[in-house]
């Protein structure tokens, strides 16, 4: 059986990161799980240990999703992980459908299989800014990779072992999720999607508004267009320490 490692990402999410630790123990409890703390200022890192079911790292302030999940992925590479899982802290992934999608990367169907709202039809009503988003950005990343992927901006994902070693190398930062297919694709990656049911926030406040997500759709689309002309490097892993409280 592969070796799999669920890595949650967190940021000041107190209020739903305990009822996300006790659904991924009842649901996939052969996966070990590590909390990348990402320097929170509330109590998320207390509630972590507390609860006896994951390792925790903390980073010792705020360095963005990019970072932590950089490190997520330097600690599955370093301990061995065959499949390296990303869950949200917020309650949104549904973590009943980890071992659907873990079974999608076992069986060889791609390097990393993409939870996505949109492959089917689901119950998942986005807003207007994130429908706009996600089309300009589907349209984009597919110009570059093909495949049709639909949900560029899902962080609900699993990769193998050449997905652990490309993120643990360089994972981008800052609304890094479109920009991380490019990557793989340059890297001779292959990605692609099973439909899942994402659930509501089940506690704190999204990072995106309107402004906000104006912002998202300039950003990443400049940093996939420098992505495309920019030389992927080969060189080994080194440096971040990724080792758990």
């Amino acid at each position: 059986m592969a070796r799999v490692l669920i890595i949650v990402p967190a940021y000041n999410e107190s209020e739903s990161i305990g009822d996300v630790l006790a659904a991924l123990a009842r649901e996939a409890p052969e996966y070990d799980v590590v909390v990348v703390n990402d320097g929170s200022p509330d109590t998320t890192g207390e509630i972590v240990r507390a609860s006896g079911t994951a390792d925790l790292i903390r980073l010792p302030y705020n360095l963005g999703i990019g970072a932590a999940m950089q490190t997520g992925y330097k600690y599955a590479l370093r301990q061995g992980y065959d499949i390296a899982v990303q869950c949200d802290a917020d309650g949104q992934h549904p973590v009943h459908q980890i071992p659907k999608i873990v079974a999608r990367v076992e069986d060889g169907t791609a390097d990393l299989i993409i939870g996505s709202r949109y492959v089917a039809d689901t119950d998942y009503q986005p807003s207007l800014m994130r429908r706009i988003g996600k089309s300009l950005l589907s349209r984009l990343v597919d110009s570059v990779v093909g495949g049709g992927v639909t949900d560029t901006t899902s962080g609900f994902r699993a990769g193998n072992q050449a997905v652990i070693a490309a993120f643990a190398h360089h994972y981008p930062d800052d609304y890094p999720e479109a920009e991380a297919l490019v990557l793989l694709h340059k890297r001779g990656l292959r990605s692609a999607e099973v439909p899942v049911d994402m659930q509501p926030r089940q506690g704190g406040v999204s990072s995106i508004n309107p402004r906000r997500a104006l912002y998202y759709i300039i950003k990443v689309s400049l940093a996939i267009f420098i992505g495309v002309f920019k030389k992927v490097a080969h060189t080994p892993d080194s440096d971040r320490d990724a080792s758990p409280d």
